[in-house]
């Protein structure tokens, strides 16, 4: 009997998607989505003491999740500077001269193997106008302290696989999750990789700008977030999908789980994100009706995504 009704089912939205009105979604549904796997150049600076090489994957900064490499050569000999202590703080300023940030990594690790610095930021706007980012690099070798900061350009990011969003919880913490995989997601399971971060609010008056503990986030850690996700377009009836699961924290500090993609198009992933008591810190159910006809409905928590 169960077998009969998921037929049909299919049967219907297969039906529907061929005859319903899709608004806006058909022109969205010719996007491309690239995967880019080259860690490129952004910018290199180059001070009195050192020259410092910025990568990220292709060559670009985007909003979202971005990872950062930081390569320094001794600028006197040339020589890879290797095992100091090197911060790293994004600084954007507005209109009105208002200065934020965003999640990073403040203290990068070096990678023995690999000759480099490695952290992340999660930029929250891209570049325009109005508004414009800066990096502030503290160099520490001998002793001896070598601030940078140059200007850098965020880019936006087209492919909404990457897309993120920011909130305000239950707790009335600033949150953040960003999408980090798949760039370029199947018709299938795909591992599921998100970010999730949270704003320290400072305890003290700030110092001397910029002063980083006015500017300080962290890696939210031990939390779970639930996940549906769901067709949203009138044709599609909201329906989701099986095998489905929901994410956890590994080792490396982002949360991991399992979408599975019945077909392409537009899907929203509802997201419900809860505490290590189980507390619900942001996020609502979202109906199980499938309602042909009629735009999704969409969880208070959610990433929209496309491929």
């Amino acid at each position: 009997m169960k077998l009969i009704q998921f037929t049909v089912f299919v049967l219907f939205v297969v039906v529907t998607s061929c005859t319903l009105d899709k608004t806006d979604y058909e022109a969205e549904l010719v996007t491309e989505t690239t995967e880019y796997i080259e860690y490129e150049e952004v910018t290199a600076i180059v001070s009195e003491n050192y020259t410092i090489r910025i990568e990220a994957l292709n060559g670009t900064l985007y909003k979202g999740y971005n990872e950062i490499h930081l390569k320094i050569n001794n600028s006197q000999t040339n020589e890879s500077l290797d095992n100091s202590e090197v911060t790293f703080l994004p600084i954007i300023t507005d209109a009105n001269g208002n200065k934020s940030s965003c999640p990073h990594a403040y203290n990068l690790v070096y990678n023995d193997n690999e000759g480099y610095y490695t952290g992340y930021a999660v930029f929250t706007s891209e570049s325009d106008s109005t508004v414009h980012w800066e990096i502030y690099i503290d160099i520490t070798d001998n002793g001896e302290v070598t601030t940078v900061n140059p200007a850098i350009t965020i880019a936006e990011q087209n492919n909404l696989n990457l897309n993120m969003t920011a909130f305000t919880g239950n707790d009335g913490e600033h949150y953040f999750i960003a999408l980090v995989a798949p760039q370029s997601p199947s018709v299938s399971q795909n591992d599921l990789l998100a970010g999730i971060y949270k704003y320290n609010k400072p305890t003290s008056n700030a110092g001397t700008f910029p002063d980083a503990s006015q500017y300080s986030y962290s890696v939210v850690k031990n939390h779970t977030l639930l996940l549906d996700p769901r067709m949203p377009e009138p044709s599609m009836g909201n329906h989701s999908s099986p095998n489905n699961q929901d994410l956890t924290q590994e080792s490396d500090g982002l949360y991991y789980g399992v979408v599975n993609y019945t077909m392409t198009g537009n899907w929203t992933l509802n997201f419900i994100l809860k505490n290590e008591n189980d507390d619900i810190i942001k996020g609502t159910e979202v109906s199980t009706e499938f309602t042909p006809g009629i735009e999704g409905e969409k969880g208070e928590l959610h990433i929209d995504i496309l491929f």
